[in-house]
This record gives C-alpha cells, sequence and structure tokens, in this order.
C-alpha cells in the first residue's frame, strides 16, 4: 500500500522531472511531461482531485516561463492557441491510462508487462489526438486545415512522441520493478535485525 508520505515524495519527484524536461522542449532531453500524467495516474489516482490540478498547472507555469523568458507574449506564442487547452484533456488521457494500469495489473509479470504497453500505446493515441488536434484545428499557424493534413501531421508525430513517452515510463516501470524486488529483501533484513 503506498503511503501518504511516499505518494507525496512521488509528486515531488514527478514534478521536478516535468519542470527539469519541459523547461526545454527541444533541447537535447526530451520533455516527459505525457510520462509524468500516466506515471501520477498510476501512483497518485486517489490524489487525483488535487494532484493532477496542481501538475496541469505547473505545466502551464513551466511554458509561461519558458515562453516570457524568450521575451515572446504568451498569448500570441506559436504554440499558443485556443487549442492549447486541449492539453487539459489530452494530459487527463495519460493520468486516465496510468489509473487503469494501476487498477487492471495486479502485480508484476507478463501479463502487467502487456497492459502496460497497452495502456500506454491507447494512452499516447488519445493524449496525442487532443494535443496534436487542438492545436492544428484552432491554430492560426495552420492556414487550411483539412481531415487529409490532420491525419498526415497526427500520423507524422505520433510514433516520436509515443517513442519518448515510453522511454520515460519504461524507467519508471524499471524502477518499480527494482524497487519491489529490494523491498521485500529489506523488509526482512529489519525483522532479522529486530531479533537480535
Amino acid at each position: 500500500m503506498t503511503t501518504a508520505a511516499s505518494r507525496a515524495a512521488i509528486l515531488t519527484l514527478l514534478a521536478a522531472v516535468m519542470v527539469a524536461t519541459r523547461l526545454h522542449h527541444f533541447g537535447a532531453v526530451p520533455d516527459a511531461s505525457w510520462a509524468v500524467f500516466f506515471v501520477g495516474g498510476f501512483y497518485l489516482h486517489r490524489w487525483t482531485r488535487w494532484a493532477f490540478p496542481l501538475l496541469m498547472a505547473l505545466a502551464v507555469m513551466v511554458d509561461w516561463i519558458v515562453i516570457s523568458g524568450q521575451g515572446i507574449d504568451f498569448w500570441t506564442h506559436y504554440c499558443v492557441s485556443p487549442g492549447y487547452w486541449a492539453l487539459v484533456p489530452a494530459h487527463l488521457a495519460m493520468w486516465a491510462g496510468g489509473w487503469w494500469l494501476q487498477r487492471h495489473a495486479g502485480g508484476i509479470g507478463w501479463r502487467a508487462l502487456g497492459l502496460l504497453v497497452a495502456s500506454v500505446v491507447a494512452s499516447v493515441a488519445v493524449c496525442h489526438l487532443f494535443a496534436q488536434g487542438g492545436f492544428y484545428w484552432t491554430s492560426s499557424a495552420v492556414a487550411e486545415p483539412t481531415v487529409a493534413g490532420w491525419w498526415k501531421n497526427y500520423t507524422d508525430w505520433l510514433l516520436p512522441y509515443l517513442r519518448v513517452t515510453a522511454m520515460y515510463v519504461g524507467i519508471a516501470a524499471a524502477t518499480h520493478v527494482l524497487v519491489a524486488r529490494l523491498l521485500p529483501a529489506n523488509a526482512a533484513l529489519a525483522r532479522d535485525g529486530a531479533r537480535r
């Protein structure tokens, strides 16, 4: 069972990862935001009412800092259109995917790995639908939007976003397995030490 203290530590770590990677959207280290929301849904589902809005507000704040730091008005930036607010349901799709996985995985094993892969792919596909679609259909950067143009844009960017998200979620999953394998050993050592 996850304690409040461990959930707080996970929330703090996720916020730090998002800030560290989102500050440099196009830098050498890719943005981990989608994975952060997925992992948040997995570990912080009981805190959804306030943890999700907190991480969402943090994402917007980081975007505002980055854009304003370039001397550009936030509301006139290329990436900010009325579709920017589609990031709320987009990130919620990632959160829901993590939450769904937590409810259905049932431990560590091949079944859980299969469910992890399926939930990441489905979550990214829906998240990208909102994020990319919101931008494509509402931004003045797209002069003449068409269904064919939207589909090409969607498919062109889906795999790169999936790859980055899967990389970060894979790191989180490997850490989860490692900690789960080490904790029983640590608990046994603590019991043995207490008996002596």
